[in-house]
């Protein structure tokens, strides 16, 4: 962008060049696909210590997460479970796959962090997947810790 852009702003005026190095790209996903006339929605979600948080779901499409405090235990279909931390991101692809765990990863302090997705029209933004389907599936989960 030139120095003297026209759009009303004052580039060339101390104190207006933050925005030359205020974004840093902390995830870049390229999501298999979006639901047709999907809408955005962004949310918060905060868990106290030890909280397993919501039980295996799906969404009908992509989600980009960003912890803000603390630690999440995430764990999606046919990915090893992880810990993602304070300052680090997390996406799924939506879609068919299976999100088993998105928990407190501590026992000694809350996590909170923020989601953005995109939903198909008229569904909910999450489903729970019952046993049935977690039986079915259960060749599909990477091996758990431990086992």
């Amino acid at each position: 962008m030139p120095d003297n852009d026209s759009s009303g702003g004052a580039p060339d005026t101390p104190g207006y060049g933050a925005w030359r190095t205020a974004v840093t790209v902390l995830q870049e996903a390229e999501p298999p696909h979006i639901p047709e006339g999907a809408s955005g929605m962004t949310i918060l979600v905060q868990w106290p210590p030890g909280d397993p948080g919501t039980p295996p779901h799906r969404h009908t499409g992509p989600a980009f997460g960003y912890v803000i405090e603390g630690e999440v235990r995430f764990e999606l279909e046919g990915e090893p479970e992880r810990v993602v931390k304070a300052g680090e991101t997390f996406w799924e692809p939506g879609g068919d796959v299976i999100h088993y765990q998105d928990g407190n990863a501590r026992t000694d302090a809350p996590c909170r962090f923020v989601v953005t997705m995109l939903c198909a029209p008229g569904t909910p933004m999450l489903t729970l997947v019952d046993e049935d389907e977690l039986a079915r599936r259960a060749h599909l989960r990477a091996p758990r810790p431990g086992s």
